[in-house]
This record gives C-alpha cells, structure tokens and sequence, in this order.
C-alpha cells in the first residue's frame, strides 16, 4: 500500500495550501499525474507542492483554479503562500506597505524592491546566502503586485546614483534592471529621480529609509540594519524624516533629468558589450 503523507493544515501557510490541494484533486478524483496533465506539469510537481516540498506559482495556481473550477481559490490563497516566504521581521511592514496610499523611498545602495527585476532581485538575495533563495525571490516578485492594483500607491523614489553603477548580477542583468527603472518613469503612479555624486554631502548620509502614507492612518517611517527592519509612527521621526526627504527630492535631479541619466549609464556601463568590442576593432 502506497504511504499517503499525512497533512497538517495549520502548519502554514503553504501546508494549508498543499491540503487544499490535495483535497480539491481527490474530490474530482484525479491522480497527481491527470490533474498534472491538465494544467501541463508532471505528476510529481503536484505532489511535491501537495506535501509542501515545493513553493506553488501564481500562474500554476490559476491553472489549478481553471482545471478544478474552484472559483479563485488557489489565486487568492497564493498570496497569502508568497507573504509567508518573507522574512518574519519584513512582513508587517509588506502588510502596511499593501495597504499605503503614497510610498516614498531613497535608496542609498540598492533599487527599491518593488521596482527590482526578478534576476537582481535573485542577485541581491543570494548575498545573503538563503536556504529557499527561489522562494524568497518569489515572495518578492509577489509584493510588487501592489504597484498593480487598479488604483496603486504613489511612488515617488529617489535613487543615490550609486545604485546605477553598482553592478548587481551579471552585465545584462544591470542593464535589464535600468531600462525597467525607465519603464516605470513612464507610468503615471511612480516618480523617479536620481540624486547625483555632484550632490555632496545631502541629508540622509545614514542611509535609506522608507516614508508611508495612508488614507486613515497614522504616517509610518521604516528603516532597516543588517538583519531586521524597524517602523515607527512616532510625530518627531515622522517629521524628521519628511524634512530630510524634502531636501534629497530638491538635490536630486528632476525627474527628466534622472531619466535621462539611467539611459546614459546603461548605454555607457552596460551598453551591448559585442558592439562595443567591434567598434574598438574597427
């Protein structure tokens, strides 16, 4: 008799999801490898996300919803899966982050997460040397669904110039990075500028920080150390840090200005290297 792993619902997220699963395709009576036929993976992904040895996508979630005609469930019940990849610490401020009406950003060394592609965010995480890289990559890629809701938050994003010429991940990985940062200068809800080396000493040498705004609720202020993240709604901090973000959005370059400098460093940094070799030659 073939031994059918037990499964525990309330264990996570993810357990509940892999239950859920499980009992939808009995329900329908389909082994692992039907349901897999139907929405084109094997046999052995199904089991493997039915016992939670593997992180479902949103798009195999969707595929699943169509086959078992669940009405949504498994698409609304991934978000929840993602969420719970973040790190513990991040993932009250991801909740608020959901929830905010204006986001307002200066990055010191990295792009901001939302506007990351998924190969630097890949870049990025694996510094950190994790376990679940892939899942961890994917819980990202999952909240930066917040700049797609039908009326998003206001983004307005102020990049030190060094996050464009520090080279995360490979040459076109840089560059597929900066021709996305242009792609959401473009859009009507995010607000781009760069503040220029030429800048100098500006008033957040301490380092990037994170400013919300809400409908209803109190202003919250974020900021991160090496290995957790902080969020206060405290009037001083929150005054303070919408001073200092006055002064970087008056230093740094208008928004055409940074435009036109993320195109000038990723042709000029990380342009098409073949071209580039055969000028030289000729």
């Amino acid at each position: 008799m073939a031994n059918i792993q037990t499964l525990d619902p309330n264990a996570s997220p993810l357990s509940y999801y892999g239950w859920e699963l499980r009992r939808q395709r009995e329900a329908h009576n389909l082994k692992q490898s039907q349901l897999g036929d139907i929405i084109f993976c094997t046999g052995s992904l199904i089991g493997q996300v039915e016992t939670s040895r593997k992180l479902p996508t949103r798009d195999f979630s969707e595929r699943v919803d169509a086959a078992l005609g669940t009405g949504g469930v498994f698409s609304r019940l991934i978000g929840l899966v993602l969420h719970s990849q973040l790190p513990a610490w991040f993932q009250p401020y991801a909740d608020m982050e959901a929830k905010a009406t204006y986001i307002s950003t200066y990055q010191a060394q990295v792009v901001y997460g939302l506007l990351q592609t998924e190969d630097y965010a890949r870049a990025l995480l694996a510094t950190g040397m994790p376990d679940d890289l892939e899942n961890q990559v994917a819980a990202r890629i999952e909240r930066q669904r917040v700049l797609k809701k039908e009326c998003p938050p206001l983004t307005w994003v102020v990049l030190d110039e060094a996050t464009l010429h520090r080279p995360i991940g490979s040459h076109e990985v840089m560059r597929r990075q900066l021709l996305q940062l242009l792609e959401f200068s473009d859009q009507r809800w995010t607000r781009i500028q760069v503040l220029p080396f030429a800048a100098g000493e500006h008033s957040s040498l301490a380092g990037s920080f994170n400013f919300l705004r809400f409908e209803k609720d109190p202003d919250i202020v974020y900021t991160e150390d090496v290995i957790s993240g902080h969020m206060t709604a405290s009037p001083d901090t929150v005054r303070e840090a919408s001073l200092r973000y006055a002064h970087l959005q008056a230093a740094a370059l208008s928004v055409e200005e940074s435009a036109a400098l993320i195109t000038r460093v990723m042709e000029e940094r990380y342009g098409d290297r073949s071209r580039s070799e055969e000028r030289a030659v000729a």
